[in-house]
């Protein structure tokens, strides 16, 4: 790299982390996630933005394959610890409820997404395509578990039974979602597709090979030095589990994802290990929403092209709160708490960026679409917040008594004229 380079690298990561650490700030103070404030960075330093300007000053084009292995990397720590967080004790665990919900909010927005790809397919005059039905249903029936358990936090309501069936709901997503997304890419196909056919044998490897030697090197009595041990070795492990599913023609975000769930749920190792891994992805994952916000044009959209963006947001909302709150209706619950949950399981946040973007990079989705849902990831993700209070705001309203609840007027009909007039 040449001093120019190397200038150009450390004064635009320095911008980024800024920006994006003041519009964070910023969503926080209107009640919105940290994540939204990032999504809107990445985009605020795109093309839609006098026209690419501020990113081609700020962040020349021989420095971004640079940024964009920052930006990797914190993507490989991120779906590590989303990887961690699934509790799959959790899942075996949960009631008739909490599954009619997860089906609910997968069923439904799959249907939607795959009626979405096929009518924008006939909208653009191309042949339906199977992997891009497959992909926009799986993209649809997407919820961020990391943002829905940051909101559930903010409202106080981690430890309700509201926030536990969403909470559980959204685990169960995201196995089925990440498995979809994993047979979208193996279909896409590759330049060494006969590597797909390891992917059993990689998986038993990491369930009965890597699972127990890691329980034997983090399950040793803690000393002095051992966590940075530690942390050396699960981050060892880390990176060849990513490059192992690279390798296989999946995507390295699978391998990061699978070594978390195969990593021992311990409190020590979550202090010394899995919390300092979290804070590194923290730190980078505002390098990954520019990277991908550099592809987000959204000055082309207007016309028909507007239409096609409000409806994609339609069908997101509608469809993940209808199959919910539908689910959640046949099992019982009251009106309000099903539209709460319907509410809840529309966070989409960061894991809607990752899935598209990686159909973006395999050429399953255009940049005029790729941009869309970025928006519409970012819509639903902004949505939740106000729509919660609202929802919570009419629970806290008090109820006039009984007897002083206004009658309907029957005056008007001729059932209440007879009875006015004495008949």
């Amino acid at each position: 790299m040449s001093h120019v380079q190397l200038q150009s690298l450390f004064a635009g990561l320095a911008a980024i982390l800024l920006l994006s650490r003041v519009l964070a700030l910023a969503a926080r103070k209107v009640g919105q996630p940290p994540v939204v404030g990032e999504i809107l960075a990445g985009i605020l330093l795109g093309p839609t933005l006098l026209h690419g300007d501020i990113a081609s000053w700020l962040l020349p084009r021989d420095v971004r394959p640079m940024l964009t292995a920052f930006a990797d990397l914190g993507l490989v720590l991120f779906l590590f610890v989303v990887g961690y967080e699934l509790d799959l004790g959790r899942l075996r665990g949960s009631g008739a409820v909490t599954g009619h919900v997860a089906v609910g909010s997968l069923v439904v927005p799959f249907c939607g997404g795959v009626l979405l790809a096929l009518a924008l397919t006939e909208l653009d005059g191309g042949g339906r395509h199977g992997v891009r039905v497959l992909f926009l249903g799986t993209a649809m029936a997407a919820t961020a578990l990391p943002v829905l358990a940051r909101i559930l936090d903010d409202h106080g309501m981690h430890r309700t039974r509201i926030g536990g069936i969403a909470l559980t709901a959204a685990a169960a997503g995201d196995v089925v979602v990440w498995g979809l997304l994993a047979l979208t890419v193996t279909l896409s196909g590759g330049a060494d597709q006969w590597h797909i056919l390891l992917t059993p044998g990689y998986l038993a490897l990491l369930v009965w090979g890597v699972r127990p030697l890691l329980r034997r090197i983090l399950g040793r009595e803690p000393g002095a030095g051992s966590a940075p041990g530690r942390l050396a070795a699960v981050t060892v492990g880390l990176l060849l589990s990513a490059w192992a599913a690279e390798w296989l023609g999946l995507h390295f975000i699978f391998g990061a994802f699978l070594f978390g769930v195969v990593m021992p749920r311990d409190a020590d190792v979550r202090l010394s290990v899995v919390d300092s891994t979290e804070q590194v992805g923290r730190l980078l994952l505002p390098v990954f929403f520019v990277v991908s916000g550099l592809a987000v044009d959204l000055t082309g959209i207007g016309g028909r092209r507007l239409l096609e963006l409000l409806l994609i947001v339609a069908v997101a909302a509608t469809s993940k709160f209808g199959g919910v709150y539908l689910a959640a209706r046949l099992r019982g619950l009251p009106r309000r708490q099903a539209a709460t949950l319907g509410t809840l399981m529309n966070t989409r946040g960061l894991t809607e960026i990752v899935i598209v973007l990686v159909g973006y990079q395999l050429g399953i989705i255009d940049a005029s679409l790729y941009s869309m849902m970025v928006v519409m990831a970012l819509v639903t993700t902004a949505m939740t917040g106000p729509l919660l209070r609202r929802l919570r705001s009419l629970e806290d309203e008090p109820r006039p008594p009984r007897h002083l609840r206004a009658e309907p007027d029957r005056s008007s009909s001729p059932h209440g004229q007879a009875r006015l007039h004495g008949a």
